[in-house]
Order: C-alpha cells, then sequence, then structure tokens
C-alpha cells in the first residue's frame, strides 16, 4: 500500500487433465500487523468440464480481530452450501442471502483461474469480458470483467511476458456486514485492475497483479514469484505373474 509491505501471500495450483485443487494462504505483515492482526487458509478442489473449472469442495480457515471462522463449501444440484465449522463468539449482522444468490456460484479461489484463449498467439480480449459469481462460504458477491488493454509485467522469479488487463466491478449480494468497508469504498469503483498471466502448459490464466485505488493510495497485490512446473504423470504398476506353486 502506497510502497509499504502489509502482507504475504503464497498460491499453488494444481491442474490435470480432468481435476484440479489449489489453496493459498496468506498473513498481514509490517506496518499493518500493528494494527491489524489477520491470517488465513484456503483450499479447493474439483473437476475440469469442458475447460471449465468447477468446484466440489472449498474450506477456509481466518483468523482476524474477531477470531477465528472456519467454513466448509460444498457444491450440489448447482446450489453452493456452506456449513460452519468454528466461528467468533462476536457475530455481526449480515445483509440477506438466498438459495437464488448461491445458484451457480463457485469459490474464490476457482473463479479468478479464467480461460486462458489466444488468437495470433495473443491472449483474446474476450477472455476478460465475463462475470465471476463468488461464493466464499459467508459473502456472495459479482465481478464483473471488462477487457481494459494488453500489457507487459516482469516478475522477479518465474514469468514475464504479456499478460491482459481486465477492469473490474465488485458487486456485493449479501452476507456482508452492514457496516463494510468494502462495500462502503470498494464497490462500484471502475478503476480496480486485475491483471492476468497464462500458466504455462495449461489452458488457465491467474491473477498476477492487482490494482485497488483506495482513499489513501494504490493498493498492488503483486506476485514476486510466478512459475508453473510440468509434473510427470507417475507410470502405471506393472503387473506380477505369479509362479503355479
Amino acid at each position: 500500500m502506497t510502497g509499504v509491505p502489509i502482507g504475504h501471500a503464497a498460491w499453488h495450483v494444481d491442474i490435470g487433465n480432468n481435476f484440479y485443487e489449489t489453496s493459498a494462504n496468506g498473513k498481514t505483515s509490517g506496518v499493518l500487523s500493528v494494527l491489524v492482526n489477520g491470517e488465513g487458509s484456503f483450499a479447493t478442489s474439483g473437476g475440469i468440464v469442458d475447460g471449465q473449472l468447477t468446484p466440489t469442495k472449498f474450506t477456509s480457515k481466518i483468523v482476524d480481530e474477531d477470531g477465528k471462522t472456519e467454513l466448509r463449501v460444498t457444491y450440489a444440484a448447482g446450489v453452493a452450501e456452506a456449513s460452519i465449522i468454528q466461528e467468533p463468539a462476536k457475530r455481526h449482522k449480515l445483509l440477506p442471502m438466498n438459495d437464488a444468490d448461491r445458484r451457480g456460484a463457485i469459490d474464490p479461489l476457482s473463479a479468478v483461474l479464467i480461460p486462458a484463449n489466444t488468437r495470433d498467439g495473443l491472449l483474446e480480449s474476450a477472455n476478460c469480458n465475463r462475470v465471476l459469481l463468488i461464493f466464499d462460504g459467508q459473502r456472495r458477491y459479482n465481478l464483473l470483467l471488462a477487457y481494459v488493454r494488453l500489457d507487459k509485467i516482469n516478475t522477479e522469479r518465474g514469468y514475464s511476458g504479456r499478460v491482459l488487463v481486465c477492469g473490474a466491478i465488485l458487486q456485493p449480494i449479501g452476507g456482508y456486514r452492514t457496516d463494510s468497508m468494502i462495500v462502503k469504498y470498494i464497490a462500484g469503483r471502475r478503476d480496480i485492475e486485475l491483471w492476468f498471466a497464462p500458466i504455462a502448459g495449461t489452458s488457465i490464466m491467474a491473477p498476477i497483479q492487482v490494482l485497488v485505488p483506495t482513499l489513501i493510495g494504490t493498493l498492488r497485490i503483486r506476485a514476486e514469484k510466478f512459475k508453473a512446473v510440468a509434473i510427470p504423470a507417475s507410470p502405471a504398476p506393472t503387473p506380477s505373474i505369479e509362479s503355479p506353486r
């Protein structure tokens, strides 16, 4: 934030032919940790159907000033259902949400892994033009993406090259605190940018940088390392043949 480090996160994605797993963890650090103590871990798994990531289970564990919150989300008949494993004693009043709001919504990790279609060797602008329906077990929101431009980026380790820059508008649906600062200051802004880079060896892109202008300066989340590693498939076991006794 304005050049001052306020946190660090690590995100791992494992993509197979018809399955995927992804997990992330992070915590506040530096000057922000003096004011706000927060950390979290997230994990999801699911299948790949017609090139689309389809989650089956999502879990989150968050520790903040209110205490520890642990949630699990499962997906059945197109509806995301959340169950609370642990929650803080202090409960806040939340904006209402119904079953229809959770229909078609997926977890935040899966949602921002979008197709990396190309044309003439360049990422297609149409990859941006989509609405991401997201449910994290408590909050339900949309991210409205739209094409802004093609750009370039160089990370300290790993990827350097072309990126697709999408404008993003946060549209809260339900599950937010009525006094949420996110709803008050971030929702509806038209100057948020998500920068996507292709994951080598796959047809998927992941965010490599996020820019969010705020009242006190620009929040920048940027990958220090963005690297893809191909893992060869395990060889099939050799059948054993027993000699007749």
